[in-house]
């Protein structure tokens, strides 16, 4: 007999990727195909239609009769209408787009409780009202008044693949403005703020069924007619499961572009700056964490056109230097404090690109372990492993420099990929992701921390810049 496998796919910003892994945990295929978007200033967009062909390409490259489920990951936040059949009737705003930063206040005014230092621009709730604004403005008189529907990219995927609309689940529901606590919309507040109950879709666990792969979907995605398409998560919580981080203790820092951290909680953590957001874990319990601007993007930013292998392998021999950098690449964060008006800073002297380069690796390790301090201060269990996850773990040298900072081992997931982590989920239906995730994520590496006393001076120097700088609070 065949054995059974699970696909996950990961809708992402610059492309679609899926893989099938087996109940071992080993890949069995891959594919991935590139996404374009439209950036224009604080506008980021894609064509929502793009991702059905897209989507259906890579299911045909890892498809096999033996498929016993599908689950979709998509970017945080990322957000479109369609009409009641499922069909986009508008571009999909991506989750860094900030057009409709102007409704915050609004939001917030109409439930200051719920919204006041949660609510950010980029969240999908100001998209929405900002998306039916637009979408009333240019309507004629015929079809004023035509039923449509609030998505996320993951939930028209789903309903391309099944032939209806889907429901969402708790994950990609956050940013939109369901009440993780109460386990519903808030309605009084979408009331205040002229929100139909019928735009928004019912929400289930991450996990659940949605539907069935269609027939006519299956004779071109290669898919078996009748596969169960479960509900997914959030491109970070994919990464999280990857990396096996569903234990309390247990923490996955994603390290790309920004930086983010998610771990495990029994309790919910209450953050009063807002820098913190839970998700639900699909075991129970809560997935904390948050996002900041800081991250490897500072080395493209700073350093356009270097060779950051090269500058890597230098680093090795140079060590840890007295100098760190504030790797922000824009104005303003968000994580591990909120400070709109923080900027880049840097501490020491850097005669050259190389202590430039090596500067930002410090910076970003001071961040992430400032990050996990605050994390600890709001009643998270201590940090006894972190797995590292992201375009970064390409660095050795960055990878043993994170783990002396933080002072705690440092785990290298096999299969760090979100579409990896939605291949466990859907293997994982009617159980417990944790113990699916305990069979199948393997650990390619651990690393120990070193102690490393200069380093442990420079941070506290880090720390003190950013308080009198006032960006902590």
């Amino acid at each position: 007999m065949r054995e059974p496998a699970w696909i996950g796919v990961d809708l992402g910003t610059q492309s679609v990727r899926s893989v099938l892994v087996d109940a071992t945990g080993t890949v069995l295929a891959r594919a991935a195909r590139p996404l374009t978007s439209r950036r224009d200033g604080s506008r980021h967009e894609q064509d929502p239609r793009e991702w059905f062909d897209t989507v259906d390409a890579i299911l045909a490259e890892v498809s096999t009769p033996d498929v016993r489920g599908i689950t979709i990951c998509s970017t945080s936040g990322t957000i479109l209408l369609t009409d009641t059949d499922g069909n986009p009737t508008t571009a999909a705003l991506m989750y860094d787009d900030a057009r409709a930063a102007g409704y915050l206040e609004r939001i917030v005014a109409a439930d200051p409780a719920r919204w006041a230092g949660a609510m950010q621009p980029t969240w999908a709730l100001p998209k929405i009202i900002w998306l039916l604004e637009q979408q009333d403005a240019e309507r004629t008189s015929t079809h004023l008044g035509s039923p449509r529907r609030v998505a996320h990219s993951a939930d028209v995927v789903a309903a391309h693949l099944v032939g209806h609309p889907v429901a969402t689940d708790t994950s990609h529901a956050l940013k939109t403005g369901y009440d993780l606590i109460g386990d519903r919309w808030p309605r009084e507040a979408f009331d205040a703020l002229n929100l139909e109950p019928g735009l928004f879709p019912q929400v289930v666990l991450p996990g659940t069924e949605l539907g069935q792969v269609s027939k006519a979907k299956a004779q071109v995605s290669g898919v078996p007619e009748g596969t169960p398409i479960y509900a997914g998560m959030t491109d970070g919580c994919a990464a999280q499961i990857a990396a096996g981080a569903l234990a309390p203790g247990a923490w996955n820092s994603v390290l790309g572009t920004t930086l983010v951290l998610k771990g495990v909680s029994k309790v919910l953590l209450e953050d009063p700056t807002g820098a913190v957001y839970s998700h639900r874990h699909p075991d129970g319990g809560w997935l904390p964490g948050g996002a900041s601007n800081t991250g490897a993007g500072a080395l493209t930013a700073m350093l356009p056109g270097a060779d950051l292998d090269a500058f890597d392998r230098q680093a090795r021999e140079l060590g840890p230097i007295n100098a760190a950098i504030y790797p922000i690449t824009g104005r303003g964060e968000r994580f591990p404090f909120v400070a709109p008006k923080a900027e880049r800073f840097q501490l020491g002297d850097l005669p050259d690109d190389l202590h430039s380069y090596a500067a930002v690796l410090q910076g970003v390790a001071f961040i992430e372990k400032l990050a996990f301090e605050h994390l600890e201060s709001l009643g998270a269990e201590p940090v006894r492993s972190v797995s590292l996850t992201g375009g970064a773990v390409r660095s050795g040298y960055w990878n043993q420099l994170r783990a002396d900072v933080l002072g705690v081992p440092v785990e290298l997931p096999a299969s760090p990929d979100p579409a990896y982590g939605m291949a466990v989920l859907a293997a994982s239906a009617g159980t417990s992701v944790t113990r699916t995730a305990e069979r199948m994520v393997r650990i390619d590496r651990v690393l120990e921390p070193r102690p490393q006393e200069r380093l442990t001076t420079l941070y506290g120097e880090f720390v003190a810049e950013l308080d009198r700088r006032g960006y902590r609070g």
